[in-house]
């Protein structure tokens, strides 16, 4: 399992990315796919999560200005992030899971793709 994601880069206040993860997996439409943040010092933190079935979840500080997408198709989970803010600023990671019905835990994460808001 692969999960390459990209997209990250250097944005003014304000403005936007699209940040993509494309896996190279079995089954991508089952797992539930999620985008996390870390920064020096913290703890990895929960961005936006969607569902095999394509329900949204979103940590508080992003709601309305993130948006998580997914494309079964292309195996590929998108992050549009509008109106950006210093804190924003992080190393954006896309994560893979899923429960089997047998109760086992299947977890994976990609490479992680910087995201650098400046003043």
């Amino acid at each position: 399992v692969q999960l390459q994601a990209f997209g990250g880069g250097l944005v003014q206040a304000g403005g936007s990315l699209r940040l993509s993860c494309a896996a190279s997996m079995t089954m991508f439409s089952a797992y539930t796919m999620g985008w996390y943040r870390q920064t020096p010092g913290k703890q990895r933190e929960s961005v936006a999560l969607i569902s095999s079935g394509s329900i949204t979840n979103y940590g508080d500080s992003v709601k309305g200005r993130f948006t998580i997408s997914r494309d079964n198709a292309k195996s590929t989970v998108y992050l549009q992030m509008n109106s950006l803010k210093l804190e924003d600023t992080a190393i954006y990671y896309c994560n893979a899971e899923r429960t089997s019905a047998r109760g086992t835990k299947f977890s994976y994460w990609g490479q992680g793709t910087l995201v650098t808001v400046s003043s």
